[in-house]
């Protein structure tokens, strides 16, 4: 298949240097006709060549019955003519010289199966020429810094884009165009828009890795829908996490979990769209629920501040809005911490019935005394610690003498602080609120809104500053793969993972209740009994489960009772004996999984054992492979994490020997891909010195 063309080959499809449209037309309103528009009221600098089969002149420009007319090829081809005409025309251009092309035509694969084989056609194109395609069945694109704009969207009949830092992708034309319209209307300036419909060759992970390379674009949002190449997608992301270029992506589509839920508790804990929630997690990328929220991010992050620390600063002139946006706070894991006792005392001075712990309350005084403006914000600013100040001034800027002189007051306060993030809370008119906009602070009406968005920004700053992470460990060399079958049961799936270096239990195997004594008696009491059948996956379902056996005669009747009762609940299965292991006690019961998702690969799970994971679903995921940075953060998500980290005068248990197992197995898992549908460590027992696993299950593809 070749190797994938680099992000810079986009750019023939976002600067070409000349643009021909397949299927123009005279009538500026049809879908071959809005391009040559938009293209000439654009200011699009480079020539424009309509191609129509009848000739003659198209909005005023001389036009061309075929390509091969054309003085020159086209940098870029728009094609807007029925699919079947669609193949010989973009291979004709391709073979000529032309880079890029765009597609409109619909009747591909999203059609029927004649549909299909063009769009494999046009695969085959774009692979064998060079020539980059985007759609079929898109909406085409823009690129707001050359007045170019490919596209037959009736959005822009009503205005262009402002130029600016925000680049989007959208696998869907009509919501695209919808994100632009609100994006133009809340002035938000773009460098490029795409939509990438069937993507056939062009999709939303190398328009996000052209964006990362892009030096105007300083944001990127995208819509998705589902992707084609995981490691494209995520080599994309990572991409623009190391330009520090924020990714804010609504990814739409929620499935139920598969089959293999009824066998691996780590699969009834992920459908796939927990594991897209968990990549964009890894990644740095905040996912928008809403719209609204889509914006709001984008909208924060191009004031271009990502702070480091979640640490919040509240200012306001009412204390109901103090606690709205505490409790935004808290919500979002924002932390509100109190001002240091000095600065509270210094505030307190200034204005005695002023609440200064942190929401900082200074009540309406601030109508008559705008110098406490200053004082105040200065003082969060100096002496919080915060990454961000938020302030409720409500209506205060409304009026253009009161919002002068607050803004006033509020360049005093930063004057000392560049590059620190101040977010406004406030009603005024959209001329004002641009002022302020423009002096450099973001400014949002919803008090709500406005912490969530600094929560997003500060996750960003997190991202940035953590990177990519320690690499994954190296897979040991005598890690065995995984062999074909239907499951391999708790021996054998902890001896194939005692080789790629997660620690388990030592046992033996007994086939008989003297065995059985002997194996206790050289483990040493107390032991576990628990019932070798690979047919039988969930021992305690069937009472296949002893434990604290003190001695050999409790070994022996154990045994017995185990065998009868296997025999009894599984008549036909096959029966090994019983494997004896130590009574290992102490420590916490946790659950270490993977699964293979069909968008992503291998996906490991982590979170606490019993209730916490199968009825609270207290768990993580993250992508295979990671390293132990990346298994740190995922200790430390759990809510059940203080119970690892000696909360309530518990011990503090080893959690970098579970770091180190959950790095092991991801790598393991990435090693035998392909190979498993799940692999279960449950419970997996973190002690205060080690941690090891007591009980696991692969069940095979």
């Amino acid at each position: 298949m070749g190797l994938r063309p680099s992000p810079e080959s986009l750019r023939s499809l976002f600067w070409p240097r000349s643009v021909a449209v397949l299927g123009a037309s005279n009538d500026p309103s049809r879908i071959g006709g809005r391009p040559i528009r938009y293209l000439k009221e654009g200011g699009f600098r480079g020539p424009i060549w309509p191609i129509n089969v009848k000739g003659g002149t198209i909005q005023g420009l001389p036009a061309f019955k075929t390509i091969d007319e054309l003085p020159e090829a086209p940098e870029c081809l728009i094609v807007a003519v029925p699919a079947a005409a669609v193949c010989d025309a973009v291979e004709a251009a391709a073979r000529r010289g032309t880079r890029a092309a765009v597609i409109f035509s619909a009747g591909f694969a999203e059609a029927d199966d004649q549909g299909r084989i063009w769009q494999d056609r046009l695969v085959a194109i774009a692979a064998e020429t060079g020539c980059r395609v985007v759609g079929p069945n898109c909406l085409g694109l823009f690129n707001s810094r050359h007045g170019y704009a490919p596209t037959f969207t009736a959005s822009l009949d009503h205005g262009y884009p402002k130029a600016g830092a925000v680049g989007m992708v959208s696998q869907s034309g009509a919501y695209g165009s919808h994100l632009f319209v609100l994006t133009r209307d809340r002035n938000i300036g773009m460098s490029c828009w795409l939509t990438t419909g069937n993507e056939s060759d062009v999709d939303v992970a190398d328009t996000i890795a052209y964006f990362a390379d892009d030096p105007d674009t300083k944001v990127i949002a995208a819509y998705v829908e589902g992707i084609k190449d995981r490691d494209r997608f995520l080599g994309a992301l990572e991409r623009a996490r190391a330009a520090k270029k924020p990714v804010v992506m609504m990814k739409v589509g929620r499935s139920a979990v598969g089959a293999a839920a009824a066998v691996s508790h780590t699969a009834s804990l992920a459908g796939s769209d927990v594991v897209y929630d968990a990549a964009l997690k890894q990644l740095g990328v905040h996912r928008a629920e809403t719209t609204e929220e889509m914006l709001d991010v984008v909208y924060a992050a191009t004031r271009g501040i990502f702070p480091e620390t979640n640490r919040l600063g509240i200012v306001t002139i009412s204390g109901g809005a103090g606690v709205l946006m505490a409790d935004a706070a808290e919500r979002h894991g924002l932390d509100v911490a109190p001002m240091p006792d000095a600065a509270q005392a210094r505030l307190k001075a200034i204005l005695p019935f002023a609440a200064v712990r942190n929401p900082v309350d200074t009540t309406a005084q601030f109508f008559n005394d705008m110098s406490l403006v200053t004082e105040f914000t200065r003082t969060l600013l100096g002496d919080g610690g915060y990454g961000a100040i938020a302030a409720f001034v409500t209506a205060i800027p409304r009026n253009r003498e009161t919002g002068g002189r607050l803004k006033d007051a509020l360049a005093k306060a930063t004057a000392d602080f560049p590059g620190r993030l101040l977010v406004l809370c406030m009603l005024a008119t959209s001329e004002m609120t641009r002022e302020y906009e423009a002096a450099g602070y973001l400014c949002f009406e919803d008090p709500s809104r406005a912490v969530m968005a600094i929560a997003a920004l500060s996750r960003f700053g997190r991202s940035f500053a953590r990177g990519a992470g320690s690499p994954p460990p190296a897979l040991p060399a005598g890690a065995k793969p995984i062999p074909a079958g239907a499951a391999l049961g708790e021996a054998e799936a902890k001896a194939l993972l005692a080789t790629a270096g997660v620690p388990v239990a030592a046992e033996k195997l007994a086939r008989t209740s003297d065995e059985a004594a002997t194996a206790a008696a050289s483990l040493g009491y107390p032991v576990v009994l628990k019932v070798a059948s690979p047919d039988i996956l969930h021992k305690t379902e069937i009472g296949g489960v002893r434990l604290d056996l003190a001695d050999a005669a409790a070994v022996r009747t154990a045994f017995a009772e185990i065998v009868a009762q296997a025999r009894k609940e599984r008549p036909t299965a096959r029966l090994d004996g019983c494997l004896v292991a130590p009574m290992i006690k102490g420590g916490a019961e946790t659950i270490l999984g993977v699964i293979h998702d069909a968008a992503f690969g291998p996906v490991v799970m982590f979170g606490l054992g019993g209730i916490f994971a199968e009825v609270l679903k207290d768990v993580t995921f993250r992508i295979a492979p990671f390293g132990l940075d990346e298994a740190r953060a995922m200790i430390r998500e759990v809510k059940g994490f203080p119970l690892l980290d000696g909360a309530r005068s518990r011990p503090k248990l080893d959690q970098e020997a579970l770091a180190t197992a959950l790095a092991a197995l991801s790598v393991y898992a990435a090693a035998n891909a392909g190979r498993f549908r799940s692999i279960d460590v449950n419970p997996f027992i973190v002690l205060e010195r080690g941690a090891v696993a007591v009980d696991a299950l692969i069940e095979t593809t």
